[in-house]
């Protein structure tokens, strides 16, 4: 039997680049799908804000489970099965009219394929792969891909829904999601002995091992907060501005593309910066800046200008936190199970996306905007750049002799 080569940094990168970019650029352009799918079906706007919602805290379920098959199985194997269930989520979304059934069944479709495609279940081969000193860069290219996603994935979401209709676009990138992922995991295939590396620690000693040190649930915490600010911010934006009477769509477009083009530098220079000073500084500092930004953009008289400036503003901040707490993960616990322990970080994101897509939907529907919403953002971010000084990120202390 023909034995399988260890893929080197350069092609886990693009491949794992291309997964990221597709995978993210779809689901951050899911907020264009709101009010045609809205319309359609006579819904009330917080159904859908509910759907997306359940997709991010299925996402946030996945997540372990897809880091531990990550590391046990292989990258490879997860992303073929995260891009199967990407497709039949998207399907799903065209096809159902019920709302009960449009949320619990597209959510968790897509929240299980994202779990599979995204940074948690890539993250273990990146970490396997980069050498030490090259950690938090690779971490830092690999957001940047996602951004670029976003960056380009924009204008395609809403072209689509224009001209081919919202059902039709979703038929389409369904099959792009197949052609372009299962051939990018057959790259990612890992040797047996490049998965088994690292301490010799069973998975369950892992788990408890972090959820009793101090850093790591500091960690949840600070994620908690990112998750929560992203996605409301993310699925929102378009009906924020269009009720306050920015109604050229192209507005929502190019701002939410701002945010992906200037989180490719953002991701990238945050990987680099984290190789050169302490990450959970940096990671404070990122949750005190996206407060300001916010803080600013809400008291600043709202026009197009303000609203691109205030996009490429956090879009700079907007994955820079993926590279940094990735880092730390790693730092501390080592690479063996860094794609398992990442997810149950990421679950933490996700129940913070959870709560900001659905307190977005449902405080609009009860006070007829997002006030209290945009009040709350601003207070979790400086809650986040406290809990993140005291992490300690050295490598956590073992009786054993642990190779990383």
């Amino acid at each position: 039997m023909r034995s399988i080569k260890a893929p080197n940094l350069t092609a886990v990168l693009i491949a794992t680049g291309v997964v990221l970019t597709l995978a993210m650029g779809v689901r951050h352009g899911f907020g264009f799908w709101m009010q045609p799918i809205s319309q359609t079906h006579h819904w009330t706007r917080d159904t859908f804000s509910l759907a997306i919602a359940v997709q991010n805290l299925m996402w946030g379920v996945f997540g372990p489970l897809a880091g531990i098959a990550a590391d046990k199985l292989g990258t490879a194997k997860v992303i073929a099965l995260g891009a199967i269930l990407f497709a039949l989520g998207l399907v799903s979304m065209a096809l159902i009219d019920h709302p009960t059934v449009f949320i619990v069944g597209s959510g968790t479709l897509v929240g299980a394929a994202l779990a599979c495609t995204t940074f948690g279940a890539v993250s273990g081969i990146i970490g396997r792969t980069a050498p030490e000193s090259k950690r938090s860069w690779a971490f830092g290219m690999s957001g940047a891909a996602s951004s670029f996603g976003q960056f380009t994935m924009m204008p395609v979401d809403q072209q689509l829904i224009q001209h081919a209709g919202w059902q039709n676009a979703f038929y389409i990138l369904a099959v792009v999601l197949l052609l372009v992922m299962l051939p990018m995991a057959w790259r990612l295939r890992e040797p047996a002995y490049a998965i088994a590396t690292g301490p010799q620690q069973s998975m369950f000693e892992a788990i408890r091992e972090a959820f009793v040190y101090r850093p790591f649930l500091l960690l949840l915490a600070g994620y908690f907060v990112c998750g929560f600010q992203l996605v409301f911010i993310g699925v929102n934006m378009p009906a924020y501005l269009r009720d306050k009477g920015i109604n050229d769509p192209s507005v929502a477009v190019i701002a939410l593309a701002l945010i992906g083009l200037f989180n490719i530098a953002g991701s990238y220079a945050a990987g680099k910066l984290g190789g050169m000073f302490p990450k959970p500084y940096l990671l404070s500092a990122i949750y005190l800046c996206r407060s300001a930004v916010i803080a600013v953009f809400l008291f600043a008289p709202l026009s197009s200008f303000s609203v691109y400036i205030f996009s490429a503003a956090m879009g700079f901040l907007w994955l820079s936190t993926v590279p940094l707490t990735n880092g730390v993960i790693a730092g501390i616990f080592g690479v063996k199970y860094l794609s398992m322990l990442s997810g149950f970080v990421f679950f933490s994101h996700q129940l913070g996306s959870f709560l900001g897509a659905w307190l977005g939907g449902y405080l609009y529907t009860k006070n007829g905007n997002y006030d209290a919403v945009w009040v709350i953002i601003v207070g979790l971010g400086i809650f986040a750049a406290l809990v993140n000084l005291p992490i300690n990120e050295k490598a956590i202390v073992r009786q054993q002799v642990v190779l990383t």
